[in-house]
């Protein structure tokens, strides 16, 4: 097959959902099919690895400054003519996903879309709740344009099946267990943490409202405000516009900053309560990755995390925006006890049978069955 793959950004490593795609676009040059992307966000560090990638131009988005808004031309129709595509995977629905929407319809090309990122629940962060009927619409009317759709779990499926979105599959995420495994813990780091008989909260992410930094700053209070000697050290992975007003509210807490590869993987061991109460999460990359490493997660009843934490036994689902409720639990879990242990143990082992291998299969299997049908037509 030749797949032409339309992405909003093909930074590496810039977010869950990017990771997705540069492993899926792996997995498709694995099985022998050829791929093209395109991106209005790309970075000249990264090596594709013989990938035809095709910048398109692009300006930053106001409210989403470390993103950018791209625009489809006329030269990005004669690249995708030359490539002559047998499927269109589109992984973001903004101005250039419609127009390779409209480019494939036009040719009565198949058409595919996945659901990485569930922007309209960011509106109320930025008050703008008023537009995100608005944003679903759009969107109802984009991916039931497709011939299919990927929601990264049953809870997204249930989310998208709401707004009247039909044909809707499964296609979950997979984990480096090379990579994000308890083996890279350093008594080194945590002893320049400060941590070395204290047990590590770590929350890995953009430092963001719309990932709820707000309840990781009240759980650090409430440890701060109950202990004269807190039993616990905070360490904060990322970056972004909060980063000011998070180290200005905890300043006893570790800020890494953006971490990538082997000193992601070697935090992550490190660390022992992975604190996510993210709502907006569509999969959340960040928990398998962390239940990979040997940490139970704290995550929130809200939002995509939950699925992976019921799926694996591996962690505790806290009341979306209950700062005491997360407390209580990171408490608990702190103080070592069996709970604690029978946790990471299920993590560990859910993490092991997590393969991207396995997990692209699925889509790549699909994809087939959907090309072979149109050239069966064709025929």
């Amino acid at each position: 097959m030749k797949i032409a793959l339309y992405s909003g950004t093909y930074v590496r490593d810039k977010d869950g959902a990017v990771k997705s795609i540069y492993r899926l676009v792996a997995s498709f040059r694995k099985k022998g099919h050829q791929v093209e992307v395109w991106s209005p966000d790309l970075s000249s560090a990264d090596d594709h690895d013989g990938v035809t990638v095709h910048p398109m131009p692009a300006v930053p988005i106001p409210l989403y400054p470390a993103y950018k808004l791209g625009f489809f031309k006329s030269e990005t129709r004669r690249q995708l003519d030359a490539f002559a595509p047998d499927i269109v995977h589109i992984s973001t629905p903004d101005i250039i996903g419609r127009e390779f929407l409209l480019y494939a319809k036009d040719r009565s090309i198949p058409v595919a879309s996945a659901f990485h990122t569930d922007f309209p629940a960011y509106l109320s962060y930025y008050r703008l709740g008023f537009a995100e009927q608005v944003a679903w619409r759009y969107l109802s009317w984009f991916y039931n344009n497709c011939d299919l759709v990927f929601a990264p779990n049953g809870h997204v499926r249930k989310k998208l099946a709401a707004h009247n979105i039909l044909n809707v599959d499964i296609w979950s995420r997979g984990v480096d267990r090379h990579l994000f495994n308890p083996s890279h813990r350093s008594e080194n780091l945590r002893s320049r943490w400060n941590a070395h008989d204290r047990a590590v909260i770590v929350y890995a992410g953009r430092f963001v409202p719309y990932k709820d930094t707000e309840v990781v700053m009240r759980v650090y209070d409430r440890f701060m405000a109950t202990q004269s000697e807190p039993g616990v050290r905070f360490v904060l992975i990322g970056s972004g516009p909060q980063d000011g007003e998070l180290r200005r509210r905890m300043p006893e807490a570790v800020f890494t900053g953006y971490l990538t590869g082997m000193e992601l993987a070697e935090a992550y061991a490190c660390g022992d309560i992975f604190l996510f109460p993210s709502t907006t999460e569509a999969f959340c990359n960040v928990a398998l990755e962390a239940l990979a490493s040997g940490m139970p997660a704290v995550v929130s009843d809200a939002g995509g995390c939950r699925d992976i934490i019921e799926r694996s036994g591996a962690g505790v689902v806290a009341r979306a925006g209950d700062a005491d409720d997360f407390f209580s639990i990171c408490l608990e879990l702190s103080q070592a006890s069996d709970r604690y242990t029978e946790l990471r143990s299920r993590g560990l082992a859910y993490a092991a049978g997590q393969s991207w291998c396995e997990v692209n299969g699925v889509l790549i299997d699909r994809y087939h069955s959907i090309v072979s049908q149109v050239q069966g037509c064709g025929a």
